[in-house]
């Protein structure tokens, strides 16, 4: 079904109410290779049995962390096959720290879409709140789809960020395992893409590529570790924008630039002549 933007832009998605579990949060933090060597004492408070150190990035999961089948994207106006979708842009901001357990309530609209000719840009919207009413955190994010483009749509405007005219304050390499997205799809995200060979291989990928969702939880992750001391409560909100793929087993090899309020970074595949994997990172200090 051809992309619609006079019906999809703007629709409501409804609201989903879910919770989550200490457990969750846990296994998400060794999803995004937190813990990664035992020894180094420093991470055990992402998998502390009562009270685990929350990530902001947990909130881009908490919703469908409980999701066993894989995902369709399929909402008013828009009707687009999984294997032509990734994931393009990711925000979320903090009103508050998430709480290692607690319930939730989303709402979500379809914000936007954009034409640009050989793909389309689907951009939603979504408010979160907690138990008790109070907003707990907003996230705004979109998926790119090969061949969907030629609606008719606006063509949408760059948002590309300015780096500092300087070589990077920090770089930092960040290994991960063979089996990462094996692990972080038990964190609700059953695309096949990230699992089976051959469906990987339908879609023009050598091998299963490593979840967007989790390459962006994985850099905040270091962020905080290596820049915030391993405050997660220190991060106003973090965005980025996906600009390639990376393979599970791969090197992150992530540049900072530290302005003060913000956190600038870039992040590569350091295995594949820094092929690049993030762009537009962006991490604001709470204030």
């Amino acid at each position: 079904m051809p992309i619609d933007p006079s019906v999809a832009v703007g629709a409501d998605l409804g609201e989903t109410s879910f919770e989550w579990s200490a457990s969750d949060v846990a296994l998400y933090n060794l999803g995004v290779g937190a813990a990664a060597d035992p020894l180094d004492t420093r991470g055990l408070r992402y998998v502390d049995d009562t009270a685990p150190a929350v990530l902001p990035t947990f909130a881009t999961v908490a919703e469908n962390f409980h999701a066993t089948a894989a995902p369709t994207v399929s909402f008013p106006g828009i009707d687009i096959d999984l294997a032509k979708v990734v994931h393009g842009s990711q925000q979320v901001t903090m009103h508050r720290p998430i709480p290692a357990s607690g319930k939730a309530t989303t709402r979500s609209r379809l914000a936007e879409v954009q034409d640009k000719g050989s793909a389309a840009v689907v951009f939603t919207e979504s408010q979160t709140f907690g138990s008790d009413g109070e907003l707990l955190w907003s996230a705004r994010s979109s998926i790119f789809a090969k061949g969907e483009g030629g609606f008719g749509g606006e063509r949408g405007t760059s948002d590309r960020i300015e780096y500092p005219d300087r070589a990077p304050d920090t770089v930092l390499t960040v290994p991960t395992r063979p089996d990462q997205a094996l692990l972080y799809r038990l964190c609700g995200d059953r695309n096949p893409l990230h699992s089976d060979p051959a469906f990987a291989a339908g879609a023009g990928f050598p091998a299963p590529i490593l979840h967007g969702l989790c390459s962006y939880g994985t850099v905040c992750r270091a962020l905080v570790d290596e820049v915030l001391g391993g405050d997660t409560d220190a991060v106003g909100s973090f965005g980025a924008k996906f600009a390639g793929v990376f393979f599970p087993g791969e090197t992150f090899r992530i540049s900072v630039w530290d302005t003060g309020t913000q956190i600038l970074a870039t992040a590569t595949a350091a295995d594949r002549d820094d092929a690049p994997v993030l762009g537009n990172v962006v991490l604001e200090r709470r204030r």
